[in-house]
């Protein structure tokens, strides 16, 4: 099943650098994304910019090794170089637009210190050029964050799923439809095999299929405070649509 869907996904899913209009001569993180704000700000200054958010609730990270990707066009996508505590964390959305703007997960409280950019096993950031970043690809309209080890549950669900219905051709969309179309198609915090810890949170990419980066926020004392997801939706985190839009 997984194979398949790596084949249909096509070409886009071997693209780990994206372009963006980044004017420095070398990577900077703060030219790469605008939106570091959403973070901090409290529900009434996102409301006054016209931010509407979604606590979705808690994903279980289990082994601490975070993955970020679009569960249905990459299903094998590796996790980031860095870790977190194993733990259950909160997901929240930021809509703008009628889209998602951005996701988060938090790790602890407080305001970043500064922002990385997140990386998987084999990308370095010194070797990007001024107008490239790295990303996850987006191939069926989907973001998602989950521990490396949900991945395996969502292999078994497949394979659940196959043997139920051995005369069809299983699409891992055709379980999720149902949770997303509870919640108007936009997220579904989803446990692929009922009864095992480790779930993850799905949701509505609001930039549509392409690469979206990823970045940590850090506390001082360099230990993850938050992990940011930014959609290209809007910019400056002032709810100001971005100009491609």
């Amino acid at each position: 099943m997984r194979d398949r869907i790596m084949r249909a996904a096509g070409a886009v899913l071997c693209a780990t650098v994206a372009f963006m209009p980044v004017s420095a001569l070398a990577f900077d993180v703060n030219k790469a994304s605008s939106n570091f704000d959403l973070v901090s700000l409290s529900d009434a200054e996102l409301s006054a910019r016209s931010i509407k958010t979604v606590d979705m609730g808690n994903v279980e990270i289990t082994s601490g090794h975070v993955v970020a990707a679009d569960p249905l066009a990459q299903p094998d996508r590796p996790a980031f170089e860095k870790t977190v505590p194993a733990g259950d964390y909160p997901v929240r959305l930021y809509q703008a637009f009628g889209r998602v703007a951005a996701a988060s997960m938090r790790f602890g409280e407080g305001k970043p210190d500064h922002w990385e950019l997140a990386t998987i096993p084999g990308q370095d950031v010194a070797t990007l050029k001024d107008d490239e970043i790295f990303g996850y690809p987006v191939d069926a309209g989907l973001g998602s964050y989950m521990d490396a080890d949900t991945l395996d549950l969502i292999g078994e669900r497949e394979q659940q799923e196959q043997t139920e219905k051995p005369d069809s051709d299983v699409n891992y969309y055709d379980v999720l439809a149902p949770e997303l179309d509870a919640n108007k198609g936009i997220y579904a915090l989803h446990r692929p095999v009922s009864g095992k810890k480790g779930n993850v949170a799905i949701f509505w990419s609001g930039g549509g299929d392409g690469v979206y980066p990823v970045f940590w926020g850090m506390d001082k004392d360099e230990h993850p405070l938050v992990l940011l997801t930014d959609f290209q939706v809007i910019e400056n985190a002032d709810g100001h649509r971005k100009p491609s839009l």
